[in-house]
């Protein structure tokens, strides 16, 4: 039988939480799983935490709003078994799903396995659409890999892996994001697995152009982290394309020619690719 720790994080969710915990109680023991359901609650304002302090699931408490990241490491810090799905608490994603994730997971050696938003019933405002695309396509980009959904809040994965990259794993809600991004750097084997995605019950606690933000500088310095050279490469291309841009527009369009700006933007272009080599080769030493 196998074995795994279910870990919700949860803030204010007092309109769904009961519900999530037993839908997901219900429907493990009816598929004869080994499981423990872990509850983090993050210094909730409302009564969450009364509403599950007596229910038959491990609870662990924030004294303080720590974020969704903190929430879920200190949750998977506290499993019992080899393997943690994570799962959000506001009846979002599709509870049924998690057999055909944990199956995937179980049967097939993945090292994580998502429940990618792309089904036939996906609830996502257009604001958020098109901030995820701008983020799914930057992160294709740096991992050379196709990401259907970059950070799904249904997702199984090996605890020694999260323990591996649990320092550059933020506290807050970029946690998915990274931790897609360094499996995918390190040719770790992910699976994705088409889910709907619900309504939710309450108040989102995204902040759309903080968390945005957040998401691209996190992406870009997740990438520096693995893989250097496609950031630094990258920015040596586009410096030296700017030198040139301005040596031949100022030859064909002013009187004089902009040499020593061309000069600069090469030797920094050179710069840049010398530091990108150089981090290339600490990373790859320390692998």
């Amino acid at each position: 039988m196998h074995e795994i720790s279910i870990v919700i994080p949860s803030y204010n969710e007092c309109l769904s939480i009961k519900d999530t915990i037993f839908q997901i109680d219900t429907l493990l023991k009816k598929n004869k799983f080994v499981f423990e359901i872990i509850v983090v609650d993050d210094c909730s304002t409302d009564n969450t935490y009364e509403l599950i302090r007596n229910l038959s699931v491990k609870i662990i408490r924030h004294n303080y709003n720590k974020g969704y990241g903190a929430s879920l490491k200190t949750g998977i810090k506290a499993s019992e078994y080899k393997s943690v799905l994570i799962i959000d608490a506001d009846n979002t994603y599709p509870i049924d799903k998690i057999p055909d994730i944990l199956n995937s997971y179980f049967d097939e050696g993945f090292d994580m396995v998502v429940g990618a938003r792309i089904g036939k019933n996906v609830s996502v405002p257009f604001s958020k659409k098109l901030a995820k695309w701008l983020i799914v396509k930057l992160a294709n980009y740096v991992t050379k890999r196709k990401i259907p959904d970059i950070n799904s809040g249904l997702r199984v994965i090996k605890k020694e892996l999260v323990i591996k990259y649990l320092n550059i794993l933020p506290d807050g809600f970029s946690f998915t994001s990274t931790i897609t991004i360094a499996l995918l750097s390190n040719n770790h084997d992910v699976n994705y697995l088409p889910i709907d995605y619900h309504d939710r019950k309450g108040h989102s606690k995204i902040r759309p152009v903080y968390d945005f933000l957040n998401f691209i500088l996190l992406i870009i310095r997740t990438t520096v982290f693995f893989n250097p050279l496609k950031i630094y490469l990258t920015l040596s291309l586009i410096l030296s394309l700017i030198g040139f841009f301005v040596l031949f527009g100022s030859y064909l369009f002013t009187e004089k020619i902009m040499d020593v700006t061309f000069g600069i933007c090469l030797i920094g272009s050179i710069m840049i690719a010398s530091i990108g080599i150089l981090a290339d080769l600490i990373v790859k030493k320390s692998n």
